[in-house]
C-alpha cells in the first residue's frame, strides 16, 4: 500500500473528482479527511469509504473561501490524526457567462471557491507541514486554466491562479521538503457531464485527440502519483489529464 500510516484532507470530496481521489487513496491506506460545505453528504461519503476500506475517516464541514473554515479543518484534522501529510485543494464551482454579461457576483463566487480557497487552505497548512518538515499539497487546476474558454473567464482566471500559485509554493516549501504540484484535468466524465444531451457530449469528445472524455479515476491517479513516493523528485510541475485536448 502507497499512502499506509498517511493522512490524507481532500477538500470538496463528498463527491464527483474528489470522492474518487478519496477512495484512491483509502485503498492505499490512507486515513481520509472529507471536507465539503455540504455537511450531509460529507459525512455520508465519510462513513461509506470507512467501511469500505476499512481505514479511519471524519468528516468536517466547511467552505474554502472562508479561512476559518479551512483552519478549523486543519485543527479538526490534526486533533483526530495528528499529522497531515497530504492536502488536495479540490474544491471548486461553476458560474458560467460571456465577459459582457458576467455579473461581479458571478466572478468574486468564483474567485472566493476556486482560488482564494486554494491559498486559505495551503495556509492553514502549511504551519503544521513546515513543523514536520514534509508533506504534499496537490492543487486540482484544470485545462481551461492552460487555454483559457468562451463563458468561463472566472473559472479559467481562477485556474490560472491556481496553476501560478503551485509554482510559487513549490520554490517557498521546497526546504522543508513539502512537494507541491497541479493536476490540470480536461473533460472529466461526471453527474453535470452525463445531464448533458448526446449531441452536446460528443461535441466535447470531438474536441479531444482521443475521442473521449475522461473519467475521475484518471484525475485520482494522478493525484495517487503526486502523494506517494513514486514523485519525491518533483515539484512545482502542471501534469495534464485531458486524453490530448491541450499539449
Amino acid at each position: 500500500m502507497k499512502l499506509k500510516g498517511k493522512t490524507a484532507v481532500i477538500t470538496g470530496s463528498a463527491q464527483g473528482i474528489g470522492r474518487a481521489i478519496a477512495e484512491t487513496f483509502a485503498q492505499e491506506g490512507a486515513n481520509i479527511v472529507i471536507s465539503d460545505i455540504n455537511a450531509e453528504l460529507s459525512q455520508k461519503t465519510a462513513d461509506e469509504i470507512k467501511a469500505k476500506f476499512a481505514v479511519e475517516t471524519i468528516s468536517v464541514a466547511g467552505n474554502a473561501a472562508k479561512l476559518e473554515d479551512c483552519e478549523n479543518l486543519v485543527k479538526s484534522s490534526l486533533d483526530k490524526f495528528a499529522k497531515i501529510d497530504i492536502l488536495v485543494n479540490n474544491a471548486g464551482i461553476t458560474k458560467d457567462n460571456l465577459v459582457l454579461r458576467m455579473t461581479e457576483d458571478q466572478w468574486d463566487a468564483v474567485i472566493a471557491v476556486n482560488l482564494k480557497g486554494v491559498f486559505n487552505c495551503t495556509k492553514a497548512v502549511s504551519k503544521p507541514m513546515f513543523k514536520q518538515r514534509e508533506g504534499r499539497i496537490i492543487n486540482i487546476a484544470s485545462v481551461v486554466g492552460q487555454m483559457g474558454n468562451l463563458g468561463q473567464i472566472n473559472y479559467s482566471a481562477a485556474k490560472g491562479g491556481v496553476i501560478a500559485m503551485t509554482k510559487t509554493c513549490a520554490k517557498e516549501f521546497a526546504s522543508r521538503n513539502i512537494l507541491v504540484n497541479a493536476i490540470a484535468p480536461g473533460f472529466i466524465r461526471t453527474a453535470m457531464t452525463e445531464a448533458l444531451s448526446d449531441e452536446a457530449k460528443k461535441a466535447m469528445a470531438d474536441m479531444i485527440p482521443l475521442k473521449k472524455l475522461g473519467e475521475a479515476s484518471d484525475v485520482a491517479k494522478a493525484a495517487l502519483f503526486f502523494a506517494s513516493d513514486d514523485s519525491s523528485y518533483i515539484t512545482g510541475h502542471v501534469l495534464s489529464v485531458n486524453g490530448g485536448m491541450y499539449m
